[in-house]
């Protein structure tokens, strides 16, 4: 029996396994491995000594004679599972030297991705102090014999990798119930990084070749669509790409160092096709923020040496900017308008042909090369400079793909999922959330050119159905003021980022919407994502815990009682800068990267952002959180209506250190109301603004964040 499904998952699935070498271990042990099809248990079968038992359901087995056959036997341990004995039973096996298979999330995954744990197995190895031996069953997920309803193969290749054994944590004056949670948490902790790691050495090591994968998988599903609501599938991106590669090699030539080109354009489907087409071609994208103003843009491009930028005629026309200095310069306007009718019909039709035949032929590596190319630069995004010049930073294929593999370890999204990104892809969280997470998975993605129409967004994700949609607090806060409570009822995964979530914000979606909102964390130079919320791990308050593959360490501030400085480090850590001094003091740091933001973590490793510690001040002595002090007041005043907004600057003060400057666009607002309103969400009198400033708009950068720079230089014209 064990010869026949070894030549069957071998013949069929090219199955194989690493590490096998830890299975020989005497028991108690467990083996734990995640749960996606109906043979799972077969690809373990066929590897396993035969005092190897797996722990199935009694209940189950009752449902026919085949399932009785299957689950019964000298290989398997029935339990009952409605008996609170089932446990007891199992330790009393393990107690004994047992060796057990043990499928801890009960169940088939429904979405492909590990789901969660019972608690059962962390009494399990509590109770026993058995031995863990991990498994990620790659590829599996694909089989035709699944609970999922997502696309499968006939013929995926399925590979089993087992980590060494594990010893699980001793817990020292703590009960039962609290081992238990603990155990299992970190159980799970360690199958989530097993998947991430495993991904990173045998998975594709650039973003186009995963997308290419993914297009090879789903040539006929849509990939993109945008306000001119011109679906494009994946067929006809991989054609577009490939199209515009061989134009830019035709036009740019043999690629030098640094090898950059500017991309100037909105959400649209042509700028994802042009930055995949550049990656095709060998060239490096340096993405412009065009909310920044033409000089500033100016100033970036000089920074990356760039020599030319893809725009459109009818964007900049629209966009009302003024390119002239650029060619002044000496910088190439190149117009996509100019390059598609260079384009000859024949090469579209050739082009066409071989990605009806194979579709992303040309574009996927093989796997080993990838993996060594996945060091280079693959695009330079800028920094928003809301506290200064914006910073160029560099990131590699191996930084992006490697955040992309840390987001999918932790969410549970299923292969049915549609995105809406009104996020520009000159933020690196709309770059990485609104193209590469969806393009990478086969995804269909909606691209809708401003985040900024707050009445308009919300009718775009009803219209198009979309599960999953993102953005920073301003522009959540303001969809759901202007939105229809029914407008997001098919919103799954509600992602917040790049600044930081008001509770206000939060508490309306939930009561209008009924939708819960995951707060994340990240940085442009961790390609963005460092920290997220899930709908398993979820923390109201904090930014989710620490995504797998991060390194992190907190270093004191004087004068902050509480957390420290957040430093962190991991392979999606940005390649460098591109500004001598910064990138000088980056590399000292020997790959960490400083946030400058002052946490706290928590012991069950959630963390809460304090605060930036540029945005600290000290007020007689004592160390005052600006950013604590605008939350406090953020939807503090629902007389004045939703369009309210209090933004927290300072200036030196000879007695105090520094005196508190609340900012306005309300007129009707007073100190007395401000001071009220801080004693209310229980902080010191010292966090109470002295002066107070009105404003007709609190000035924005494009990506929602309050311009602190640009409102310095308000206040500073007023003295």
């Amino acid at each position: 029996m064990k010869l026949i499904c070894r030549l069957l998952v071998r013949l069929w699935f090219r199955f194989r396994a690493f590490n096998i070498e830890a299975l020989k271990i005497p028991g108690p042990v467990l083996l734990i491995p995640n749960h996606v099809s109906w043979l799972d248990w077969m690809f373990l079968y066929v590897l396993l000594e035969d005092d190897w038992r797996f722990v199935t359901s009694a209940t189950t087995a009752e449902a026919s004679w085949i399932h009785r056959r299957m689950m019964v036997n000298r290989r398997t341990f029935p339990v009952d599972t409605r008996s609170p004995y089932a446990a007891k039973r199992m330790a009393e096996f393990l107690a004994k030297g047992g060796r057990l298979v043990l499928f801890a999330e009960g169940r088939i995954s429904l979405t492909g991705s590990l789901m969660k744990l019972f608690d059962g197995t962390g009494f399990l190895i509590h109770r026993t102090g058995a031995r863990v031996i991990s498994c990620y069953l790659r590829g599996a997920v694909r089989v035709p014999f699944v609970r999922h309803t997502g696309w499968t193969q006939w013929f995926p290749r399925v590979s089993a990798h087992f980590s060494a054994p594990l010893q699980a944590p001793r817990l020292e004056g703590v009960s039962n119930a609290v081992a238990r949670q603990k155990i299992t948490t970190w159980l799970r902790d360690f199958m989530v990084r097993q998947q991430f790691e495993v991904e990173q050495e045998f998975g594709p090591g650039t973003v186009l070749s995963l997308i290419a994968e993914a297009a090879a998988d789903n040539p006929g599903r849509v990939a993109l669509e945008d306000i001119t609501l011109t679906p494009l599938t994946y067929r006809r991106l991989m054609v577009g790409v490939d199209v515009l590669a061989g134009e830019w090699q035709r036009r740019f030539g043999v690629v030098r160092s640094p090898g950059r080109v500017g991309v100037l354009l909105p959400n649209v489907n042509s700028t994802p096709v042009a930055v995949l087409s550049l990656w095709a071609a060998g060239w490096v994208p340096a993405i412009l923020n065009f909310s920044t103003g033409v000089p500033t843009m100016l100033q970036c491009a000089q920074l990356a040496g760039l020599q030319r930028v893809i725009t459109s005629r009818a964007f900049l026309e629209k966009a009302k900017l003024r390119m002239e200095s650029f060619t002044a310069a000496g910088i190439e306007l190149v117009f996509l308008e100019d390059v598609r009718t260079e384009i000859s019909g024949l090469t579209r039709i050739l082009k066409l042909l071989k990605h009806s035949l194979r579709c992303g032929a040309g574009l996927v590596r093989d796997s080993a090369l990838d993996r060594n190319v996945g060091g280079l630069p693959a695009v330079v995004l800028f920094t928003s400079g809301s506290e200064g010049i914006p910073k160029g930073v560099e990131l590699t294929h191996g930084n992006l793909v490697a955040n992309l593999r840390q987001i999918l370890g932790v969410l549970d999204v299923t292969d049915h999922e549609r995105f809406f990104s009104a996020m520009p892809l000159f933020h690196s969280f709309g770059l990485m959330a609104g193209v590469i997470v969806p393009l990478s998975r086969g995804y269909y993605t909606f691209l809708y050119p401003s985040p900024l129409h707050y009445r308009v967004v919300p009718a775009g994700v009803y219209d198009k159905a979309c599960t999953v949609m993102f953005g920073t607090n301003t522009f959540l806060n303001g969809y759901a003021r202007r939105a229809n409570p029914y407008d997001f009822n098919s919103v799954k995964f509600l992602v917040a980022g790049a600044e930081k979530v008001q509770e206000s914000t939060a508490n309306s979606w939930a009561r209008k919407f009924g939708v819960r909102l995951l707060e994340g964390y990240g940085a442009t130079e961790c390609s963005p994502a460092i920290c997220l919320n899930t709908r398993l791990d979820c923390r109201f308050g904090s930014v989710g815990r620490f995504l797998p593959g991060m390194e992190w360490r907190i270093e004191p501030v004087d004068g902050v009682p509480e957390g420290g400085r957040l430093l962190v480090r991991g392979p999606n850590v940005m390649h460098g800068y591109l500004n001598p001094e910064v990138n000088a003091q980056f590399q000292k740091l020997g790959g960490w990267y400083d946030t400058g933001d002052i946490v706290r973590v928590d012991d069950e490793g959630y963390v809460f952002i304090l605060g930036r510690l540029k945005r600290f001040a000290k007020v007689s002595g004592e160390m005052v959180s600006l950013s604590a002090v605008e939350d406090a007041l953020s939807g503090a005043f629902p007389q004045f209506g939703g369009r309210c907004e209090v933004a927290i600057l300072t200036r030196p003060d000879e007695d105090k250190g520094e005196v508190l400057i609340a900012v306005v666009n309300e007129p009707r607002l007073t100190l007395d109301d401000l001071r009220i309103a801080i004693r209310a969400r229980g902080l010191t009198n010292l966090c109470a603004p002295r002066e107070l400033a009105v404003v007709r708009e609190i000035p924005k950068l494009g990506t929602g964040k309050v311009n602190y720079r640009e409102l310095e230089a308000q206040m500073a014209q007023r003295t």
